[in-house]
């Protein structure tokens, strides 16, 4: 059984789809890869946001589950995700793109030696920047060419997600002997641990806390995290390892973007261990991904249901043409 390789997704909630489409497109300069439905929920759309050809590692999805209350951020969630630009300097051009979006931000700040920008969405969703200047480990991904945020600026992936947890011991524990990370710094009341060839695109960012309310999920929360493997092969093994220590898991499940193995490992933190492959590129052209309402072969016969239920969600992007934004 190979070690986790690194991140591999984000999936959050959103109070929009359409909303969240438009923030990450024309403000975050992340490409729209992939449009879907919740398999698990064919009435709430899956859409997937990554670099320029749906790298793994690169990926924020969101549900819009019908009717969800917001969400309340405190201990015992996923509360941060971030993403990678190339250096410092990318960091400052974002401080005027988030003012001339009227994003909410912290400015620009430092923890375990790498440079920061900390931002939320319309739903109160947190994420921050990271600058990948003196960063080593998982490379980055490919910027979306077409996109409005110059190249040079844009934003390559994912980097350390934060988690917020009142039982810091145990979580320690799992993420050392059963998912074989390493704590490599200590903050304060955070703690960085890294899997795989570690960097930006490999850690986890542990916060103590035992003052905040239970975290309750909801729209502007995150629903669960992806960490790498290679294949079916090494999510087996993974299951193996998962019951020897007696954690709860879904078993194999196929997604055909990529297969999956679910645990609730830790109290209210959903993990994923998600292949690389075989990823978003079989079944719609590279020049109009995201486009149109892609599904799965298994739900092709449910195809003119589930487009009675979904509404209309226009993500046509291959007909205009956008200007790199330099300010």
């Amino acid at each position: 059984m190979d070690a986790l390789k690194g991140l591999h997704h984000v999936t959050a909630i959103t109070s929009s789809a359409e909303k969240i489409y438009d923030f990450f497109t024309y403000v975050l300069g992340l490409r729209l890869v992939k449009k879907t439905v919740n398999q698990d929920d064919i009435q709430t759309y899956h859409l997937y946001f990554t670099d320029d050809v749906g790298s793994p590692g690169t990926d924020m999805t969101f549900f819009d589950f019908p009717g969800i209350p917001k969400g309340v951020h405190g201990t015992n969630e996923i509360s941060k995700t971030s993403f990678r630009v190339p250096n410092d300097e990318a960091l400052a051009y974002w401080v005027k793109r988030f003012d001339k979006f009227e994003v909410r931000h912290t400015g620009i700040q430092e923890q375990f030696g790498k440079k920061t920008l900390s931002f939320v969405d319309f739903d109160d969703q947190n994420y921050q920047l990271i600058s990948d200047e003196l960063n080593e480990g998982v490379p980055a991904g490919t910027p979306w060419q077409n996109g409005p945020v110059p190249l040079e600026y844009a934003i390559t992936g994912l980097g350390p997600i934060f988690v917020r947890t009142s039982f810091a011991d145990y979580f320690k524990q799992l993420l050392e002997e059963v998912f074989f990370m390493k704590e490599v710094a200590k903050e304060g009341s955070f703690k960085l641990f890294e899997m795989g060839d570690g960097g930006n695109g490999a850690q986890v960012i542990v916060e103590m806390n035992t003052v905040l309310p239970q975290a309750r999920q909801g729209y502007g929360t995150v629903h669960h995290t992806a960490f790498r493997v290679n294949d079916r092969a090494d999510l087996d093994a993974w299951q193996q390892r998962l019951e020897l220590y007696k954690l709860p898991n879904s078993g194999y499940v196929e997604r055909y973007y990529f297969g999956s193995l679910y645990t609730n490992a830790a109290p209210s933190v959903l993990f994923e261990l998600a292949t690389d492959g075989p990823g978003f590129m079989g079944d719609e052209p590279y020049e109009t991904l995201g486009e149109k309402l892609s599904l799965p072969p298994f739900f092709e016969p449910k195809r003119e249901e589930i487009e009675k239920i979904v509404r209309p969600n226009d993500t046509v992007r291959s007909t205009r043409a956008f200007e790199k934004e330099y300010l």
